[in-house]
């Protein structure tokens, strides 16, 4: 098969990634994403390689890795890495996880107190809105 066969232009990509074609040039402009070939009349044209690469940046940024954590997973990828390796940038985005959820719990219970406190009515006094002030300083 040749290789311009498969390949596809930024709007086919963004299709078939679910990837917006702003977020693709960004991803180049910052070398996530090699830069593709071009067509003569420089039209970008995907390779399937650049393709997989495009769909492993979307994955893990749906799983929260930062773009850092991204660039650190793929530069492992493009060398001999070790399943060790990649295990502890997981698990370290896996803590990061778990306190973001902590904090999210603190959070919802936070404001289910605060709920819990507002009488309704039409009134233009809430003590949903008192509980925000408290501890403002003077």
């Amino acid at each position: 098969m040749n290789s311009k066969a498969a390949a596809l232009s930024i709007g086919k990509l963004s299709k078939k990634t679910g990837c917006h074609i702003e977020t693709i040039r960004y991803y180049e402009k910052i070398s996530l994403l090699p830069s593709p070939t071009r067509t003569e009349g420089g039209h970008r044209l995907y390779s399937k390689t650049l393709q997989q690469r495009l769909i492993f940046i979307c994955k893990a940024r749906g799983l929260g890795f930062t773009l850092e954590e991204v660039r650190n997973l793929l530069c492992l990828t493009d060398s001999s890495y070790s399943c060790d390796e990649v295990k502890q940038v997981v698990l370290g985005h896996l803590d990061v996880v778990k306190n973001k959820i902590s904090e999210l719990v603190r959070m919802q219970n936070s404001l289910e107190s605060m709920a819990g406190q507002c009488t309704g009515g039409s009134l233009p006094q809430c003590a949903a809105i008192d509980s925000l002030f408290d501890g403002a300083e003077s």
